[in-house]
């Protein structure tokens, strides 16, 4: 069996996500003893022996629904968003000409990921909506590189995970610093929580529901975890896929 929380994974919450598993682990009864760090994520996700992961939404409603299960979706106490769920913050240098929403077209996208729903579906959908599109794209592997490749103005926004946003405002001041929000994208549900097939989403849901509650307010607060809920399988497969990076740039 394996274990892992590789989504929001930064040195400064491992102590907690370890105490977290722990938790789980105890109320199970049984389960890995440590969290993996996998590097491979489209293998973790599909792994028979993943008794508990997390993943983002876009993965999940473009292939992974029906190769695994749902436990139940972290609520994150996030603002502007219902809870369970999570949105964007788009994101340009301080001392960038852009103001506004509007003012995106024909501009250099730093996105993470192709199937990032923060990083590149929730923006890129909201900009097809509006029949406007970037001129080109950057893709940085991780979040955290989006924002740094916007504060060294290799592209001109980036669309950064409302909590990892808050993370690195927590955590790297500087780098906020050079940096603006000009625009939230529209909330959908947050990433959630998943295990394979052969395990029981149920019991795994209950034991991380009491762990959650029995967290130490100082892990509650370093993790931003407030809870766990149930959302339901359709609404994470009607959030809109936009164009992928491949159709809208030719060399993206």
């Amino acid at each position: 069996m394996i274990a892992g929380l590789p989504m929001y994974d930064r040195p400064e919450l491992r102590d907690a996500h370890d105490r977290l598993w722990a938790t789980i682990r105890g109320n199970l009864g049984y389960g890995p003893q440590s969290l993996s760090s996998p590097t491979d994520m489209a293998s973790f996700w599909q792994s028979d022996d993943l008794l508990f992961g997390q993943t983002c939404g876009m993965p999940y409603r473009t292939f992974l629904h029906d190769r695994l299960q749902l436990v139940g979706t972290p609520d994150y106490g996030l603002e502007g968003c219902p809870p369970g769920y999570y949105r964007s913050a788009v994101i340009v240098h301080a001392d960038s000409e852009i103001r506004e929403f509007g003012e995106l077209a024909e501009k250099r996208i730093a996105y993470n990921e192709a199937l990032s729903q923060s990083g590149w579906a929730a923006i890129i959908a909201e900009m097809e909506y509006a029949d406007t599109r970037p001129s080109s794209g950057l893709q940085t592997h991780a979040h955290i590189n989006s924002a740094q490749a916007v504060s060294k103005k290799l592209a001109d926004f980036a669309a950064i995970d409302a909590h990892t946003w808050a993370l690195i405002c927590r955590y790297q001041t500087d780098l906020t610093l050079t940096l603006r929000v000009i625009h939230w994208t529209s909330p959908t549900p947050a990433l959630p929580y998943i295990c394979a097939t052969r395990f029981d989403a149920q019991a795994i849901f209950h034991a991380v529901e009491n762990a959650l509650n029995a967290l130490p307010p100082s892990d509650s607060e370093t993790l931003g975890l407030r809870g766990i809920i149930k959302i339901a399988k359709q609404d994470y497969l009607d959030v809109l896929t936009p164009s992928s990076p491949c159709n809208l740039f030719e060399h993206p």
